[in-house]
């Protein structure tokens, strides 16, 4: 693979890398030395990469993996997850207030989530991956994905409702 193909292939990932990574890391700067690390060593491995049936899979395990690694490791610097990819186009306030309560509480629920069901739920609803994708990245099995997918959004569907029912936004 050359410097032009490997740049249409990889490089173009390099975005969904970095959220992937900055979801199981959240700091900014190990999500962005991750994804850094991940690209040096998919271009070293570039010869390799033409086998494969996708590319854009195989990246997205490695970086699932590195970010694990690195978690066991207790080399990051910040466990907390962050949902930064929210902006408001309002300018009414209270609304911009409320959503981001609400982002605040989607954010908390997810921090209770097994890491596996937290990468599933950025894969799916954030990154818009298909269950096929998801399967071959997670190595589950579409129904597992399907079922975890659902009883994942009835867990935040149940929390959202509980708090709005307590009158918190």
């Amino acid at each position: 693979m050359n410097q032009l193909e490997f740049s249409n292939k990889v490089i173009s990932l390099q975005d969904k890398l970095f959220r992937i990574a900055k979801r199981l890391l959240v700091s900014t700067d190990e999500a962005q030395d991750a994804s850094q690390e991940i690209l040096s060593k998919l271009w070293e491995k570039r010869s390799d990469l033409e086998g494969l049936r996708s590319v854009e899979a195989y990246a997205i395990t490695m970086t699932k993996n590195y970010c694990l690694d690195r978690l066991k490791l207790k080399e990051a610097s910040n466990l907390r997850l962050v949902h930064s990819n929210y902006e408001s186009a309002s300018d009414n306030v209270q609304r911009t207030i409320e959503q981001q309560d609400q982002l605040d509480l989607v954010d908390a629920f997810l921090k209770t989530l097994p890491t596996q069901q937290q990468l599933l739920f950025q894969l799916r609803e954030v990154e818009g991956m298909e269950y096929d994708e998801i399967e071959k990245i997670l190595d589950m099995k579409p129904t597992a994905i399907r079922v975890s997918l659902s009883r994942i959004r009835k867990q935040l569907r149940e929390q959202l409702l509980k708090m709005n029912s307590y009158g918190i936004s």
